[in-house]
């Protein structure tokens, strides 16, 4: 690793002066058995990520020993697999403190404009799989997901800085997602403050009004959801066997989507509270979280394993049950009577 020994490489500029350049960090550098615990991905998913952004990220010029597309996608991959301070990052990678902050949102952006996997199923090809995966999971027929929200820690924003406190005081972004059986995110909202409840951002998503007009199958989420027909949640004071089991099946349904975002943040620590926070603006910060669930679910298409131990739910995102959950309605009150009495 050339550039954690100081090696220099000299370049000249227009103007013919000669000038002195760290050594970069490349994919060749890296022995193969520790690259996933570097960059979460492997070898192959690297360079399979590489060819996919390189239009975006590649530098238009060689003037001033330009940045690679390649170093780029690696100081991205390490800041958000790691969480780490850009200088050391940077270092790392032979950058600036300067070019490391530029390049990351720019691989960022390339990773969510060239990215196109995540996909609520909509084919009944689709519907058929989602609903058996978690029939087989939780025995509840016509699931094609589980729903709920995760806190991100980020800066004090310099705009609307109190909307994004959460009530235990610090700044966050409330991340809605859908997940399926296999913790697969089909669907994101990254776009709510840390105060918003989860039953007001659902509310307001595409998916509730999509789900709403169309009889195509429902989500489970917990008791901070209203029932409806297209949502169902589990009864508040279970009384009897029937209602018992309901909510056990619920359960094991519903868990999924904690243990994704469990995953999630297992393998991008930038995430996770251990992580610090993110600083940055919350619409770069909603770009990160979006481009880690892309990537989250490459990892689950290509089997990368999963380096350390993996987290569970942050505790702080397990009590987030608002003040006031909108009313049951008929339709999700019948529903689920219905799945109760099949117990």
């Amino acid at each position: 690793m050339a550039a954690a020994f100081g090696v220099l490489y000299m370049a000249r500029n227009n103007n013919g002066i000669e000038r002195t350049f760290p050594a970069r960090l490349t994919l060749a550098d890296v022995r193969e058995d520790i690259v996933v615990s570097r960059y979460r991905l492997g070898s192959a998913e690297i360079l399979e990520l590489l060819a996919l952004i390189s239009e975006d990220v590649s530098p238009q010029t060689n003037r001033g020993h330009s940045i690679s597309a390649e170093t780029k996608l690696l100081l991205t991959l390490r800041f958000l697999g790691k969480g780490d301070f850009y200088s050391e990052v940077g270092d790392l990678h032979g950058v600036s403190r300067s070019s490391m902050s530029r390049h990351l949102h720019e691989v960022v952006a390339a990773i969510n404009n060239k990215m196109k996997n995540i996909r609520f199923p909509t084919t009944l090809e689709e519907r058929r799989e989602a609903s058996l995966g978690f029939y087989t999971l939780c025995g509840i027929p016509r699931v094609l997901g589980a729903v709920d929200g995760t806190l991100v820690p980020i800066i004090a924003p310099h705009d609307n800085e109190k909307v994004y406190v959460y009530r235990k005081g610090y700044h966050a972004l409330n991340i809605q997602a859908v997940v399926n059986s296999n913790m697969r995110f089909n669907d994101v909202v990254a776009r709510w403050p840390g105060s918003a409840n989860d039953a007001g951002i659902f509310d307001n998503c595409g998916l509730k009004r999509h789900l709403e007009l169309n009889d195509v199958g429902m989500l489970l989420g917990d008791s901070g959801y209203p029932l409806r027909h297209y949502l169902m949640t589990p009864v508040l004071r279970p009384q009897g066997i029937q209602q018992t089991a309901y909510n056990v099946a619920h359960a094991r349904g519903r868990v999924v989507v904690e243990r994704a975002f469990g995953l999630l943040k297992s393998r991008f620590r930038c995430l996770h509270k251990t992580g610090g926070c993110l600083m940055f603006s919350p619409d770069k910060c909603a770009q990160i979280v979006t481009a880690c669930i892309h990537l989250h679910n490459l990892c689950l298409d290509r089997h990368v394993p999963m380096p350390g131990t993996v987290l569970r739910q942050d505790g702080q995102d397990l009590d987030q049950q608002p003040l006031a959950v909108p009313a049951p309605n008929h339709s999700g009150v019948l529903h689920r009577n219905i799945l109760i009495n099949r117990y």
